[in-house]
Order: structure tokens, then C-alpha cells, then sequence
């Protein structure tokens, strides 16, 4: 298992990030294990991100389970007004997320991170990718310096959902969701091009946030812009997620690539819909089936320790 290299891929999906973190508290628990210690990469996309920043920072995932149950309610407050202001402006405002997020995250930078990490968001003032990565190649040299909260704001900066977010060099960010809802293939990509891992020796664990089943009607096949606005999202997004693992499995074998993305029904769960008891629910009875194939796949390897690139430079971290 020497050759392994295990990477750790978390979709977007707001709120419903608590269906993600939960399971890995669960795992975690079940198993005895720091789930970050089996990953040598980890990367996640808007909520994904959370979880990967936070992990990556030696939290416990029970922890962030309580980040969503506690800051949740404050992040997406509900309000009379909220529909009709989201036909013309941002659904919520930055205030409650960013303070949330400066109060989990705190003086952290990106150099704190104790794991390899490569976080997706979207550069919209120059039409661009844009990626946070720790410091794990000596080409990069700029986003270890970067407050962590601010790296979860702006891969957190849903369209119409949340404000855009140029606290970063007054680069106008928003979510990574947009181009990389399921970042599996931004891990795959990392570290193959940049880290120079074979893809034969790539383990890829990729954790959704829960699929909703939805059908379609006939009438969305000859549609325009009214009727299809509402379903495009969902089906880009959705699109997106799929295609990501489909090419995953492509890439490194369907015998090295497990997805945990379970179906619900249409409805049940929302981007910004608080059901905390029934995502707890569901991600305890999900963890208790993927316990037994995350050991057996997983569990046996323990990455070495990550050591930034400028500690090799001599450069100083503050």
C-alpha cells in the first residue's frame, strides 16, 4: 500500500452539507480513526469545502456536524421577504456566513492546513477557473498566505443565493459549483499533473450531499427559458456530479473509485432547506452500510506526513 495515494472528493450542495459531515463523524467514530489521516489529497467544492478546510485543519467531523446544526439556522434565516428578494438580488446576505465562518475557522491560514488541498471556485470579473491549493508544489507560492474562512467564502458564493466575494486581491470569486460541483477529477487532475502520481496508484473516495429523484416532464423537451430556468440547475448541477464520477472511474478503474451520493425524494432536501433531524438520519443509516467498504477499501492506508513546499524553500510562513 506503500504506492497508494487516497484522495478525498466532497460535492457542493449548502445545507445539505450536513449530510456529508455526518457521515464521516459517523465513520470516524465507528471506526476509531481521524478519517483525514487516510487521505493524501482532499478536495471539496462550496459546502464540500467546509468540510475539506476543516478536516484539513485537524477538526473532528463531529465537529462540523455542529458548525451546520448551530450555524445553519443563522447562515440561511428564513424571511417573509426572501422568495421575492431572490428574483432581483442575492437570497441571503454575506454577513451571517462570513461571521460564522471567522468564528470556525478563526486566525487559520491555508498554511495551517495539515493536509494537501485544492478548492474550487470562479473567477466571474475575468471569466476563469480559480483554485486555492495549499502549498504542496513549489510553484505555488500565494495561497497559503490566505485567511481560511476567506477560502471558504468564496467557493461557499452560490449565484443568487450569495454575494460574490472579492475579499480575495479583489478577484470577483463565487461558488466553485459552477464548473466543479463534484471536484473528483480536480483531485485526479492535481495530482497527476502537478504531484506526479500514477494513475494506477489513485484511490478516490468521492461523498455527495444527497441526489433527489426527480422526473422530468415530456413537456421540458420543446421548453424555453420559463419552463426550463427552474430545471436547468438542478439538472447542470446534477450533470455535473455524474459526469465527474463517470470519468473518475474511466481514469483510475471503477474498482478504486467509491461514491457515497444516496437517492431521496424530490423535495425532501434543499440547498437551503434546514432538515437537520432527517439528514442525521439518513447519514447514520448510510455510514452504518459504507463502514465495512470504506475499511476494506480505505482504512488500511495512512498517508505520510504533508510537508509544505516552502518549508523545502526556507521561506517563512508569517
Amino acid at each position: 500500500m506503500n504506492n497508494r495515494f487516497q484522495i478525498l472528493a466532497l460535492d457542493g450542495g449548502g445545507i445539505k452539507g450536513l449530510f456529508s459531515a455526518a457521515v464521516l463523524a459517523f465513520l470516524e467514530e465507528d471506526l476509531h480513526v481521524n478519517i483525514s489521516d487516510h487521505f493524501d489529497l482532499i478536495t471539496g467544492t462550496s459546502t464540500g469545502g467546509i468540510i475539506a478546510l476543516g478536516l484539513a485543519l485537524g477538526m473532528k467531523a463531529r465537529e462540523l456536524v455542529e458548525f451546520y446544526v448551530c450555524k445553519g439556522p443563522e447562515i440561511f434565516s428564513p424571511s417573509c421577504l426572501s422568495s421575492v428578494k431572490h428574483l432581483i438580488k442575492s437570497k441571503y446576505g454575506s454577513a451571517p456566513l462570513e461571521s460564522a465562518l471567522q468564528e470556525c475557522f478563526k486566525n487559520k491560514r491555508l498554511a495551517d492546513s495539515q493536509k494537501r488541498l485544492v478548492i474550487p471556485s470562479y473567477n466571474i470579473g475575468d471569466d476563469s477557473v480559480y483554485l486555492f491549493k495549499t502549498p504542496h508544489h513549489e510553484r505555488l507560492r500565494r495561497d497559503y498566505k490566505v485567511p481560511v474562512w476567506k477560502v471558504a467564502r468564496a467557493t461557499c458564493a452560490a449565484p443568487t443565493y450569495f454575494p460574490a466575494f472579492a475579499g480575495v486581491d479583489n478577484v470577483r470569486l463565487i461558488d466553485g459549483g459552477v464548473w466543479a460541483n463534484n471536484p473528483s477529477i480536480v483531485g485526479i487532475t492535481e495530482a497527476v499533473s502537478l504531484l506526479d502520481v500514477p494513475l494506477e496508484h489513485i484511490y478516490l473516495l468521492n461523498l455527495g450531499t444527497t441526489n433527489e429523484v426527480k422526473a422530468y416532464p415530456s413537456q421540458l423537451d420543446t421548453a424555453g427559458c420559463l419552463k426550463w430556468c427552474r430545471a436547468a440547475v438542478n439538472i447542470i448541477m446534477r450533470g455535473q456530479s455524474v459526469g465527474a464520477y463517470t470519468q473518475a472511474q474511466h481514469l483510475i478503474g471503477r474498482d478504486r473509485v467509491e461514491r457515497l451520493d444516496p437517492k431521496v425524494p424530490d423535495g425532501l432536501f434543499a440547498l437551503d432547506k434546514l432538515s437537520t433531524e432527517a439528514l442525521l438520519g439518513k447519514a447514520a443509516h448510510e455510514s452504518r452500510h459504507f463502514c465495512p467498504r470504506f475499511k476494506e477499501l480505505f482504512g488500511g492506508h495512512v498517508a505520510p506526513k504533508y510537508i509544505p513546499s516552502y518549508q523545502y524553500m526556507g521561506e517563512e510562513t508569517c
